[in-house]
């Protein structure tokens, strides 16, 4: 995961992406504090003309190994047949409960991009730190996603992809298709602005039946 491979967006985009307007993604991305016992995951089944569709949910345990069978069952949970891609906000999430892109591509028979935003200069000085007893386990998941593609957008600015199950020149034709501000495609920006909804109501409520049981 820290070498990052960088893609001439000239040498994948040949011609324009075409993309119908009634093609479904499912973009994905998640909110929560290292002290959360587990992660809020939100989905948002999303339209290629951006109408939203659909929702789905799961909580990954905050440092845990589930985040690969949440995401699967959260997707079989769905029971749809429509959805061509994931838009996943990232593939090591809910603090290094890593994400098995192959497998879920594999599970789920559908193709899998992972989009994050910041280069990395590797992070097994942490894994090692934090989980010393399981740190090559944690450690050979995370080389396993894949190496990182950097790539430049169509709006000039760049994110970092890796992906499973679709060709490298599709991935970036998806992710710009969806990108309309920024650099967060659609799909995963809705996903994380609900998942951070979810995260504040369930600590509300939390909070109040502390109270009510004093």
């Amino acid at each position: 995961m820290g070498s990052v491979h960088k893609i001439q967006q000239t040498s994948l985009d040949p011609k324009p992406f075409q993309w119908k307007a009634g093609i479904r993604v499912l973009g994905v991305a998640e909110s929560f504090s290292r002290g959360d016992r587990t992660s809020y995951v939100a989905g948002v089944v999303m339209r290629g003309d951006l109408k939203i569709d659909g929702f789905c949910f799961c909580n990954p345990a905050v440092g845990g190994i589930d985040s690969t069978e949440q995401f699967i069952r959260m997707y079989h949970n769905l029971k749809r047949t429509d959805i061509r891609t994931w838009l996943l906000g990232g593939s090591i999430i809910s603090w290094f409960n890593t994400l098995d892109i192959h497998k879920i591509h594999q599970e789920t028979e559908t193709p899998v991009v992972s989009i994050s935003y910041t280069p990395s200069e590797g992070l097994e000085k942490y894994v090692r730190e934090y989980f010393p007893s399981e740190w090559e386990k944690r450690m050979a998941a995370i080389d396993s996603i894949g190496t990182r593609k950097e790539v430049m957008l169509n709006n000039g600015l760049k994110v970092f992809i890796v992906s499973a199950g679709i060709e490298e020149a599709a991935a970036v034709g998806i992710v710009n298709h969806f990108t309309h501000n920024g650099r967060i495609p659609e799909p995963v920006r809705v996903a994380r602005q609900l998942a951070a909804s979810i995260r504040v109501y369930q600590k509300t409520i939390d909070s109040m039946k502390e109270e009510h049981s004093e």
